[in-house]
This record gives structure tokens, sequence and C-alpha cells, in this order.
């Protein structure tokens, strides 16, 4: 949703139009001195401002490359500006204003880094309405899921384990989260949680000693406090009947799921009734069997992608010295025949219009009216779209399925499978490795930051309102305006890889992320770039996206809903 926010740093890009490469342009041809006489009369017999739509005129001067000796030296390809930058195409009349343009640069700075600094400053618990109850849930339901896995056939365990990483560094990061909210909960089943949690995890001093705390508390930690001792203390058990009670208060204290299943599991080891632990433990294994089915048919379906992509990404590698043809899908493509100034203006206007659209939704809209959601990316974006529009794609007789790329036909649907394939498979890679080098330096996402209670909590017209939103909203209006129009804009002044990281560096920021979500969102942008510079076309980047969206939005709805 902050995707208006993208565009501040290109204002003072200077960008270079030479006039090689116009032939990739179809239906543009060099002009011949007749018709660049009769292009000159017609403009100065032309009233500003009504000029014909759709005329390709070419506005660079032919004196500048006439000047230019032949016997210059070519000059070499720098890794870092654009070398390959086609001519600008058609009639851009007007300037836009200075001023306006600064002052919509000033704004989204203002914005960009207020939303920085907030998601820097701020608590992440203040994200969730009722973080107690979200965490409750996240980590009962998680361990339920490694309960499960325990279960399965060794084949399965190790793959799984493979593809989700270690356990124990998982749950020193769910130790760690509980600690956090246990600074600012007053809710007394918080500590008492954690204190489950550090003793199955090894930590069972530190867990005693949390409860010998409170015994000078108020009620009822006094009596969480008796639970966990007689629970994980290492003293005689001298009276059964009153495991028997603890039994019963931990059943009122704790909602069904692992935190209740650990505790009455080891009262009843303590008390040795083997009955009432075979109770216990039968009852949990339907749960966490059942739990541990619907949360990794979507990992096997993700697994499948990964490979099938895997596959298409080898043999684009074996034929990546042939002729791109093979997974291009438009013409044109990028760099885009615009003039990068007036690029950047057209950036920078219409995010600072659509910043300003976001915030007063964010202000003043109901979060649980539908129909104003369903309302709030569309609205906030038509700004952009309609300067891009009026300024960009008219003026250059194109319109968005030429300008995008969203027109390909059926005969290269097969292409579009193949780049599609390949950009998810690359994204679901650069997640694992991620994921493994940030196990060493102790780094994760936090769970706030993937948490929805739309997702999880919602009523079923909010929760399909969250879905489009994720599915389709974000991923066709992200690529429109982050690869669509900024990356495109920058590659007119730099070369693939620095317009990919600065547009996907400037995506990944409006996100909000920590560190490793945001460099997991950046490497995503580098690959819809990719996908975009490659085909010509942002539709195999859309859907990337939205399938990317997919699997989150269906992972957390598994697991928590």
């Amino acid at each position: 949703m902050l995707l208006q926010r993208s565009a501040f740093i290109v204002q003072s890009l200077v960008f270079p139009q030479p006039a090689e490469n116009a032939a990739q342009y179809s239906g543009v041809q060099s002009p011949s001195a007749k018709g660049i006489l009769k292009g000159l009369l017609r403009r100065i017999a032309t009233p500003r401002g009504f000029e014909p739509e759709k005329q390709h005129v070419i506005v660079r001067t032919m004196m500048e490359s006439a000047a230019v000796s032949l016997n210059d030296p070519q000059q070499s390809k720098s890794w870092w500006r654009a070398t390959d930058v086609p001519p600008t195409i058609g009639v851009y009349p007007g300037r836009f204003s200075p001023t306006v343009t600064l002052l919509s640069a000033l704004f989204l700075m203002v914005a960009l880094a207020s939303d920085v600094w907030l998601s820097a400053s701020a608590s992440k618990l203040e994200r969730i309405e009722s973080p107690e109850q979200a965490l409750s849930l996240m980590v009962s339901r998680t361990m339920d899921v490694q309960e499960g896995l325990k279960r399965a056939p060794q084949w399965e365990q190790q793959l799984l384990a493979w593809t989700s990483g270690g356990n124990e560094a998982e749950r020193e990061h769910e130790i760690e989260w509980y600690q956090e909210l246990a600074e600012i909960s007053e809710d007394p089943l918080v500590p008492l949680q954690l204190a489950i949690l550090q003793a199955e995890a090894g930590h069972v001093s530190q867990a005693l000693l949390s409860a010998h705390e409170w015994a000078r508390a108020e009620d009822p930690l006094p009596q969480f406090a008796d639970l966990v001792i007689a629970a994980y203390g290492e003293g005689p058990v001298h009276d059964a009947d009153r495991y028997v009670l603890w039994q019963a208060e931990v059943a009122e204290a704790l909602p069904t799921g692992w935190f209740y299943d650990r505790l009455a599991e080891r009262l009843a080891r303590r008390a040795n009734d083997t009955a009432l632990l075979a109770g216990i433990q039968e009852q949990a294994a339907v749960r966490v069997d059942r739990q541990f089915i619907r949360s990794h048919r979507l990992t096997f379906v993700e697994l499948g992608a990964m490979a099938v992509g895997t596959v298409v990404c080898v043999l684009l590698w074996f034929r990546r010295n042939e002729p791109s043809s093979f997974v291009r899908l438009h013409e044109p493509g990028v760099p885009p025949p615009w003039p990068g100034s007036i690029g950047a203006a057209v950036l920078l206007r219409g995010g600072a219009i659509g910043a300003m659209l976001t915030a007063l939704f964010l202000l003043y809209a109901p979060p649980d009216n539908v129909p104003l959601r369903a309302l709030a990316i569309p609205l906030t974006n038509v700004p952009l779209l309609l300067l891009a529009y009026r300024h960009l794609f008219r003026p250059s007789g194109m319109t968005f399925d030429d300008g995008f790329g969203l027109e390909i036909g059926w005969a290269r649907a097969g292409r579009l499978v193949i780049a599609v394939l390949a950009v998810v498979a690359a994204g679901l890679w650069g997640g694992w490795v991620m994921d493994r080098l940030s196990e060493p330096f102790h780094l994760t996402s936090h769970w706030a930051e993937w948490f929805d209670a739309d997702l999880v909590w919602a009523t079923p017209s909010l929760t399909a309102m969250s879905l489009v939103e994720y599915v389709i909203f974000a991923p066709l209006f992200e690529e429109l305006a982050f690869r669509g129009l900024l990356f495109a804009i920058l590659r007119r002044k730099f070369r693939f890889l620095p317009a990919a990281l600065i547009s996907a560096g400037i995506f990944g920021v409006a996100h909000g992320y920590g560190m490793v979500g945001l460099l997991s969102v950046c490497w995503s942008g580098v690959l819809w770039a990719w996908c975009y510079e490659k085909t010509g076309s942002l539709l195999p980047g859309i859907l990337a996206h939205a399938i990317n969206n997919l699997f989150v939005c269906l992972a957390v709805m598994a697991l928590l809903r």
C-alpha cells in the first residue's frame, strides 16, 4: 500500500537520450529530410496543446548526430551508466513547474522518512490488536507442526527439516518474542507460557527462578508458580491427590493447545499417572496430525514449483547465449521511449498525490468497511497512472498494453509460463538461502511483520478482501509503479543492475520491514525487474508477485486460521 512513496530519489537524475537502437520500437522509422521539414512546419503551425496524438516524431535534432565525427572512437561500455538508451519518441509539449516537482519530492521524502522512523522506533507489537492472543496462537500452532513432524516418515522429516531449518533457533526466537511481550503486557498467562517455553527448550532453571519470583506477586501468579514448580521441579512427590487438583487448574488456566499439553503431561509424569498421560497424548496427537497436514500441504506445493522452476532456470542458463527471443514476450520493453526528466516529474507528482490519498484512507476510512477497502488501493494509484498516460504514454503513441507489455497473445503463453516458473523458483531459492545465512547471525523476521489479523480472525468478507488486496491489487499496482515506471525510467540513466537495485531498494524500504524482510523484498524486486528487462512485459512479474503473495497468505491461514 506504500508503493506511491517510491520515486523521490530520481528527481535529480539527468537522463541521456542517444539516438541509437531506435529500430527496436516497432512502427518507428528514421525520418527523411522532407519528413523533418514537414514536422517542423506542422509544429510551428499547430497551437500549443493541440498537437495530434500518436504521431511518432523524433524530438532529437538531427544536427547533433551530424556534428559527430565519423572517426571518433566508439565509447567503452560502462557498468553503471546506460549506453543502449533509445531515442525519445513522440511530442512532449510544455514543461512541468520545477517548484511543484521539488515540493512533491520533499513531501515524498518526508513521508518515506516518517514511515521508516515509525517502523524503526515504534514497537512492532503495537501493530497487533491482541498481541497476547496472537503470539500464543502462533507459537502453539508452530510447536504443533514441529510435534507432527516427529511423527512423520523419516524421508519427510529430512525433507521438511531441510526446507524450514533448525527448530532450536526458531524456539530461541519465540522465547525472545515472549520476553518482549512480557515487558509490556499485564496478562498473567504471558509469563506462564514463557516459563513453559523456556523449560521445554532446556532452560528449566530460568523457568523455576521466574516461578519463585511470582510467589510474591498478585494472583493468579502464585498459583501459576505452584504449577511450574510442580511440573518442572526435582523434589519428590508427596501428595498424588494434589497433582489431580493441579491438573484441573491447568485445564482452567490454559486453552487447549501446545502449552496445555506440555504442562499437563509434565504433571501426569510427575504423578506417575500413566492413564492420564496416555489420554493427554492421544488427544494431542489428533490435533497435531491435523495441523501438520494442513501446514505442510502448501510446503509440498512450493517444493514442486521450486523443482520445476529450477529445471527451467537451468535450461535458460544453457541457452543464455542464444537470442533473447526464447523468453521475449513484447517489444519495445525497457528502456522506454520517454524523456527521463518528464518521467521523473510524473513519478514524483503522482507519488505525492497517492501518498496523500493513502494517508487520508488510513486516518478516516474504517478498517472493517469492505467497499472502502476495495477502492483504497486502486484510487490511490489512479493519479500516478493518469499522469503517466497523459504525459508519457499518449505523447509516444502508446497505450498501457503497449508500454507495459500487458498484451502478449496466446501464441506466447508458453514463454510466459517459462518466465513465471523461473522467477518463482529463483524467489524461493533466494528465501531459502537467506534463512540459512541468517541463522548464524541470529536474525529472523519479527512475527508481527507477517501476522495479519484479517487472515486469521476476521469475518469471511474481510478475509476475502485482504486476499484481493494482497494477491490482485498489490501485485498489479506495485509492478506498474515500481517496475513499469520507476525501474523503466531509471534504465534511461543506468544499466540494468544499478537501476534494479535502486528501484528494489525503494520498494523494500516502503514496506517497513526489518533487515531480513527488507532483503527478501529487495531480492524479489530485483528478480521482477530482471523479468521485465528480459521479456519486455510486466505480466510475468505481476503473476510471479501474485503467486509469491498467495503462498504467504495461504501459509498464514493454514497455520493460524
